[in-house]
């Protein structure tokens, strides 16, 4: 089938619960067993789960407790960061090893652009199984990837046969598999989403693709037109090697609720601290201060303010913070705090992308 835009060569990498695998792989004793990274303590959240703990419907971002609810012979697992940087830079050396378009989403993810490669290989297909051999030669660990024309169908394809397998969508299949996916299965599509979808009658691609670009527009907003054009497999979106964030932030959650806005005074210097430090590491100052809340109730408060002016020392960073906390009453007792910068001084950045970017128009086997 002919498609009238660029087609790519997309490798989605991704790896096989990576936190968990990472443990498991450090300490024998841990194999085969139900693990979660985090969430140990009282008012812990999982970080990442085992294979074995996902069969008992552990999950991430899952509160402590009711994954030990749901597997009650869990290990909790303190997470050890620096061990999962120390290989996550291992893993990407084997990615610039085959091309320098490689875009991280995160330490256990990344898109590949190896349309034009440094191994001269024409085949994404062998590309992807190479890549993977190497990650569990140099690591011991295994990853699943997806390939296809562009980044939101390779992405997808990643997930179909994990863990450790691999997945490729031609641009002959492209329209058939889209049409056939699981609206749930669509990246982008979260459980609300998902939800409402239904409801309209949409549980596949094909059903969603029958919707119009004005149905859509009124029904999902800004994500309609998304919607309406990745499933006719179109998402031009290019693997951008150095990615720009829209914000940084740091938070925490306490061990116990905070009532007193003068314990929360000192926990904010403190996350304040943590988040200058991310900022100087990452040479970026922001105009728009976020102060996130969330109460002993869950429910979640933000309050921001834009200034004239970038910032990214921690003395100014918590000034506006403080002003925020103290703008209106609290409504409950707190458990985590937030502090986030967003309008970011990399729009100058962002357009020198732009500006750089070429698009290739090939037509090939993936």
């Amino acid at each position: 089938m002919d498609f009238d835009f660029p087609l790519r060569k997309i490798i989605h990498v991704d790896m096989d619960a990576f936190y968990a695998s990472v443990e498991q792989h450090d300490n024998p004793e841990l194999k085969g067993k139900p693990i979660a990274v985090g969430g140990g303590s009282k008012r812990g959240v999982v970080s990442a789960a085992s294979y074995e703990a996902r069969t008992f419907g552990v999950r991430s971002a899952m509160p402590g407790f009711k994954a030990r609810r749901l597997c009650p012979d869990l290990i909790f697992v303190k997470p050890r960061y620096d061990r999962y940087i120390e290989i996550s830079k291992q893993v990407r050396k084997i990615f610039f090893a085959y091309t320098d378009l490689v875009e991280p989403l995160s330490l256990d993810e990344a898109y590949l652009d190896v349309t034009q490669n440094k191994k001269g290989n024409p085949s994404a297909t062998l590309i992807a199984k190479d890549i993977r051999q190497k990650i569990l030669e140099k690591t011991g660990l295994t990853a699943s990837a997806g390939i296809s024309i562009n980044k939101f169908i390779a992405k997808v394809a990643s997930d179909y046969n994990k863990p450790n397998g691999q997945k490729t969508v031609n641009p002959e299949e492209v329209i058939s598999f889209l049409e056939e996916l699981d609206i749930r299965k669509f990246y982008g599509v979260g459980k609300v989403t998902a939800e409402k979808m239904y409801k309209l009658g949409i549980f596949t691609g094909n059903d969603l693709k029958k919707k119009s670009l004005e149905f859509l527009d009124g029904q999902f907003g800004k994500s309609g037109a998304y919607y309406y054009h990745v499933v006719r497999g179109i998402h031009n979106s290019e693997v951008k090697p150095h990615r720009i964030p829209k914000s940084v932030g740091a938070e925490r959650t306490f061990s116990e609720n905070l009532s007193s806005e003068i314990f929360m005074l000192e926990r904010l210097e403190n996350i304040a601290e943590e988040l200058e430090k991310r900022l100087t590491k990452s040479k970026i100052a922001g105009k728009t201060i976020t102060l996130k809340i969330k109460y002993s109730d869950f429910t979640l408060q933000t309050r921001s303010k834009t200034l004239p002016y970038f910032v990214a020392s921690k003395d100014l960073i918590l000034e506006t913070a403080k002003e925020l906390l103290y703008q209106a009453t609290l409504q409950n007792s707190v458990r985590l705090l937030g502090i986030s910068l967003a309008n970011l001084n990399t729009e100058e950045k962002k357009e020198i992308q732009k500006k750089e970017s070429v698009s290739v128009q090939l037509k090939f086997d993936l």
